[in-house]
């Protein structure tokens, strides 16, 4: 029964995150035009817009994110998709800036927040000797989308309005994932484990740090800056991959062909990434995670040509393969399993307020004439400032043991 239950939960995680990516910054980016040309706002204006939204989803995820350790997985699943749903029809009715501001909030609260929360949160717990690749299978729901739906999105734009689009989703989240969550964690209890090959490997024997404790511990804040890299970083460019675009002279369909490259690599690092895990542990591949996107903002840097594009989302992509999986994996091991939906709430808000801060840096520094190439520069100083943090303090991640 467990190993039954060990594919319906890996099944069930790669759903959540594929679903997860009408929340997240690469999907709502591709309307970005289309909503600033109706209601005739600036890039800042925008950015501000999704920048302050996202902020506010964050700080209620911190709450609504830990009552995945009290409701039952089944149960809390259906209101994650029940509010995905509705969100994504607000989404179709925009028509005026609150309308923006209410309607990015959902969509980042319930897709990017909550669906990869109840994803990852759901594996980490329920996995530990293979928690690396079970995370990783279940992430390449996320990168799938990523290859998928950048190009179907351009398409479908070019045969119907955006907002039909946004109706068509809210009808295909309403009516598949119910029944899928249904039939894959419907048996799924707090207490549930896959079975362990070794038996000399006993998770229960590192101390079960509760988040009050977490937000204490300094190890905490630097493997955090690491991890808050990628998400600001790639949202700015996401967000603004028309800004991009224009300081670039790149075609219209670059960057959206360019996905393609970002979500093969994603794909590719994300099943390595997880034999790496479960193999020499997260908090040693942890320090290697943020080098492709150092490298990427290089390249961003100093090349034009069309070409660099797909080697620029490329080098993103393996920073997010790594991220992905880490992400989650990486607090497990370190704080263990028994308050991880608090604790990954935690930081799932964080990442989200870094989404936040980096629409928002970059909406401002666009207005304010800031090159692409002088972004790139605030970018890897960043980078490389975390990074060293990280390099100082790499021999003291070990979890504590009772």
């Amino acid at each position: 029964m467990f190993k039954n239950l060990s594919l319906k939960v890996i099944i069930f995680g790669f759903i959540f995150t594929f679903f997860s990516s009408f929340g997240q910054s690469f999907f709502l980016g591709i309307f970005n035009s289309n909503i600033r040309n109706e209601l005739l706002i600036s890039h800042g204006q925008f950015g501000t817009i999704y920048a302050s939204a996202t902020l506010c989803s964050s700080f209620l995820l911190i709450w609504f994110g830990k009552k995945i350790d009290d409701i039952n997985i089944a149960k809390f699943a259906f209101f994650v998709i029940l509010l995905l749903s509705l969100s994504c029809f607000f989404f179709s009715q925009i028509s005026s800036i609150s309308f923006l501001f209410i309607s990015i909030f959902l969509m980042r609260f319930s897709g990017q927040g909550m669906m990869s929360h109840t994803a990852s949160t759901t594996i980490s717990r329920f996995f530990s000797k293979s928690r690396g690749r079970a995370l990783s299978t279940g992430w390449f729901g996320l990168s799938t989308a990523e290859f998928i739906l950048p190009v179907l999105m351009i398409y479908l734009l070019t045969i119907t309005d955006w907002r039909n689009v946004w109706i068509g989703i809210s009808i295909v989240v309403i009516l598949f994932l119910p029944l899928a969550s249904y039939f894959l964690v419907k048996n799924l209890a707090f207490d549930s484990r896959e079975i362990e090959k070794e038996k000399n490997f006993n998770e229960d024997n590192v101390k079960q740090w509760k988040r009050i404790e977490v937000i204490k511990d300094f190890r905490f804040y630097i493997i955090c800056a690491n991890m808050l890299a990628m998400p600001w970083i790639a949202t700015g460019i996401f967000v603004y991959q028309s800004f991009i675009l224009n300081s670039k002279n790149w075609g219209p369909y670059i960057i959206a062909q360019s996905f393609m490259a970002y979500s093969i690599l994603s794909v590719i690092t994300l099943f390595f990434a997880g034999f790496l895990i479960d193999k020499f542990t997260s908090r040693k591949i942890l320090i290697y995670m943020n080098i492709p996107l150092l490298l990427a903002v290089i390249i961003i840097f100093y090349f034009d040509s069309p070409i660099y594009s797909f080697i620029f989302l490329g080098l993103i992509g393996i920073t997010n393969g790594l991220a992905n999986v880490l992400g989650s994996s990486t607090w497990a091991e370190i704080y263990g399993v028994k308050y991880i939906g608090s604790i990954k709430a935690l930081t799932t808000a964080l990442m989200v307020f870094s989404t936040a801060f980096g629409t928002a840096l970059f909406g401002i520094l666009i207005d304010r004439g800031f090159s692409i190439e002088q972004i790139s520069i605030i970018s890897g100083l960043y980078i490389t400032i975390s990074q060293l943090a990280l390099i100082f303090v790499r021999k003291r991640l070990n979890p504590i043991n009772l």
